[in-house]
């Protein structure tokens, strides 16, 4: 699974979350997303989000295939 079919499977759901504008204002491409398959057979989607060109933090959801559901990741969750 990678991020392209995770935005297919999730844009009827969450239209805005991969949207080119919300990519733009995080400083966000689909290229900066990493993804990692976990032992329950979800995914974790990791890309670092900037601000002004400085990195804030990071964008962090576990993406569950049965669902096409996005769950926020707490931090210390992961």
């Amino acid at each position: 699974m990678d991020i392209y079919e995770i935005k297919r499977r999730t844009a009827k759901k969450y239209p805005h979350f991969f949207s080119r504008q919300t990519l733009k204002f995080f400083g966000q491409t689909l290229k900066d997303f990493k993804v990692y398959k976990q032992k329950d057979g979800t995914y974790l989607i990791v890309a670092p989000s900037y601000w002004n060109g400085e990195l804030m933090g990071y964008t962090k959801r576990i993406f569950d295939p049965e669902t096409n559901e996005l769950k926020r990741v707490e931090e210390g969750e992961v």
